[in-house]
């Protein structure tokens, strides 16, 4: 092993829990070879430390990608290294020619590409590898408490605004045991969250089969060995499409519903993009509105409390007023208790680029909108927390200075309590009891009962 004894690395993320699952990983094969990872919360001191930059990027937004090159010019005048991971460099290479990338199926050769650029050469691996390069490797976690597990790459949509698919593929699941074996190690070392994460968990398995009958595997298989595991711990499982999530919900309700199932935040994140079908269909979204709105209403009369997550973009290409109109009436009915609001960016190489654009003052203006009247839903469902009694997983520190603590409750609502109780302070990774005694329109305001 070539010595890269102070040699100091340090990796800034953009995008989603796949992304962050990347980096942890990257983290833990360069830090196993002996590069020192640099830990900083803010990025301008890691960036000082760093002998070399790894940007692992995101290509889902327009102000994402201008944040990306923005700190590419920042590391240039600074003179650093660089790498770039993620999505990016798969989909426009060649605006990167000067740069060392590695793709997303490449993860595992980051050691080496880290050494050549060390050493002024660039490389690139951006081949698609078809298997899996992330399970059961080195990592190290942003948060040790939660391990980030990739079930899948790609997907089996073709939106007309995303190009994501060109980063990441058409759908390859991973081999269910090696995802149980990753899942079974983080436990052991004081894991309490595993969040299952991919472009769309519903459809995990659909490329794979088990049992002489060669029946196709789900995401209920997945799920029902991994409840099995021994230990206290909870699951998260990542978004999925509305879909794909009707054709396994009425398993995926009589698990939740189990006593095994217990293990399982009560959590779906389901987006919606959009509450009118017309611009669903220009979306190449593959359900209507009736569709979703059955789904969920499902959903939430076998399980009242399940944290229903959605995801609506605002302005998309040709979005009359009216049409959306339809999306506020559509939260107002179901009532989410997560709404994530994308203000529509076109994004080069996909199909809804090339469609009449809204002008963009519209859309900041129905943003805007939108996010207010979701202010007043999301305060509404959290009171009918107040009183609540029950279990939190404590998992993070809270806002320095307020000397609290952040625990997720059953239905993964973010519970904010003192760090202190009867004199003693509570750690990391505790499951406490707690009663809920106030509500913002984010948090729930606990008071601990019991550590």
């Amino acid at each position: 092993m070539k010595s890269h004894k102070n040699k100091k690395i340090y990796i800034i993320t953009f995008g989603c829990s796949l992304n962050f699952s990347d980096s942890e990983v990257m983290a833990g094969l360069l830090e196993k070879q002996g590069f020192k990872i640099v830990k900083a919360s803010i990025p301008d001191d890691g960036i000082k430390k760093a002998d070399l930059v790894i940007v692992n990027s995101c290509t889902v937004k327009n102000t994402t990608e201008i944040n990306f090159n923005r700190l590419l010019r920042n590391l240039n005048s600074k003179n650093k290294k660089i790498v770039i991971a993620g999505c990016i460099p798969q989909t426009d290479s060649e605006k990167l020619e000067k740069y060392s990338l590695v793709g997303t199926t490449q993860l595992n050769k980051i050691v080496g590409v880290v050494e050549e650029t060390m050493a002024g050469h660039i490389v690139k691996f951006l081949e698609r590898s078809k298997t899996n390069p992330r399970l059961n490797l080195p990592k190290i976690r942003k948060n040790s408490l939660v391990e980030i597990i990739p079930i899948s790459q790609g997907c089996l949509g073709n939106c007309s605004y995303c190009k994501t698919k060109a980063a990441r593929f058409d759908l390859l699941s991973y081999d269910n045991k090696a995802i149980i074996c990753q899942a079974k190690a983080a436990i052991k070392q004081g894991v309490k969250e595993i969040w299952l994460t991919s472009q769309d968990n519903a459809v995990y398995g659909y490329d794979l089969s088990k049992g002489k009958n060669n029946k196709k595997l789900t995401l209920i298989d997945l799920l029902k060995d991994l409840i099995k595991i021994p230990g206290k711990f909870k699951i998260r499982i990542g978004m999925g499409n509305p879909e794909h999530f009707a054709e396994i919900i009425d398993e995926l309700l009589l698990l939740f519903n189990s006593k095994p199932g217990s293990k399982l935040f009560k959590f779906l994140h389901i987006p919606v993009q959009s509450g009118n079908n017309t611009i669903l269909k220009a979306m190449n979204r593959k359900y209507k509105v009736s569709d979703y709105k059955k789904l969920i209403k499902k959903i939430k009369q076998e399980q009242p409390n399940m944290t229903i997550s959605t995801d609506i973009i605002v302005g998309f290409p040709g979005e009359t007023k009216k049409q959306f109109m339809d999306s506020i009436k559509l939260i107002k009915e179901l009532k989410p208790n997560v709404l994530n609001i994308s203000r529509y960016s076109a994004r080069p190489k996909t199909l809804a680029a090339l469609m009449p654009q809204v002008y963009g003052g519209k859309t900041k203006d129905r943003s805007r909108l939108l996010t207010n009247e979701f202010y007043k839903i999301a305060e509404q469902n959290n009171k009918a927390w107040l009183d609540w009694k029950g279990e939190i997983i404590i998992d993070e520190i809270g806002k320095k200075g307020t000397n609290t603590l952040i625990g997720r409750n059953l239905s993964y609502k973010p519970v904010i309590i003192k760090k202190i109780f009867k004199g003693k302070k509570i750690k990391l990774g505790s499951i406490i009891k707690v009663k809920i005694v106030s509500i913002t329109k984010n948090y729930l305001l606990g008071e601990v009962i019991k550590i």
